[in-house]
């Protein structure tokens, strides 16, 4: 079976596009253009109605949200061993990705996107600010986590690790501008093993992103 992830450079869909190639996956992508309102054409919406990357299509069956996805094809492919199989470490798994999506995306959120939470435009400064805030102080908590070495659960790479180069890659992004090596050196240490990982590479070549350094 071939399916079909809908993903936009750089965007929270990396983390998704890492996990199927890390897996071997067959799938295809259908690239949107974020910026040109792609995630806004009638036949995006048919596929996902929020409007938001990623999108997974298997057959007719649609899978939405990144934390769906990244668990999802890591249990599709076992023999990649992208999802723990102690119960322990399936629920430091969880837990990490629900420490992620819940906190550092929406506090991302407030720095690119402050017209979301409000119409005036007087208070978007304000709103990126605090944001930027937020995010450099849950990158540090995150930096703690990391702070023994290695990957994110069990000493072993699984499904958490592409989703943490995620928000390390927005850390270091034009948004942040975050000094991530030297604020954050275990994270930063993380983000370059990614990189040497050639599911890694290939989706970054393939989105026209830089790798970690």
């Amino acid at each position: 079976m071939t399916s079909t992830l809908y993903y936009a450079p750089g965007a929270c869909s990396l983390a998704s596009h890492i996990v199927l190639e890390e897996a071997g996956a067959s799938f295809e992508t259908v690239r949107l253009d974020l910026a040109k309102g792609d995630q806004r054409a009638a036949s995006y919406l048919a596929v996902n109605e929020r409007g938001r990357v990623p999108a997974l299509v298997e057959d007719s069956w649609i899978l939405t949200e990144n934390t769906a996805i990244l668990r999802h094809v890591a249990r599709a492919h076992p023999q990649a061993g992208l999802w723990p199989e102690d119960l322990r470490e399936q629920a430091a798994a969880d837990e990490w990705l629900c420490w992620l999506s819940t906190n550092h995306h929406p506090a991302y959120a407030h720095i690119r996107r402050a017209e979301r939470y409000t119409a005036d435009e007087s208070a978007h400064d304000g709103i990126r600010a605090r944001g930027l805030d937020t995010y450099g102080d849950l990158c540090t908590m995150t930096e703690v986590r990391l702070s023994n070495g290695g990957w994110a659960v069990g000493g072993r790479y699984g499904v958490v690790d592409p989703y943490l180069l995620l928000f390390w890659a927005w850390g270091r992004g034009p948004a942040c501008r975050f000094d991530m090596a030297g604020r954050f050196p275990a994270w930063t240490a993380h983000a370059r093993a990614m990189a040497e990982r050639p599911a890694v590479r290939t989706v970054f070549a393939r989105e026209g992103l830089d790798l970690p350094a």
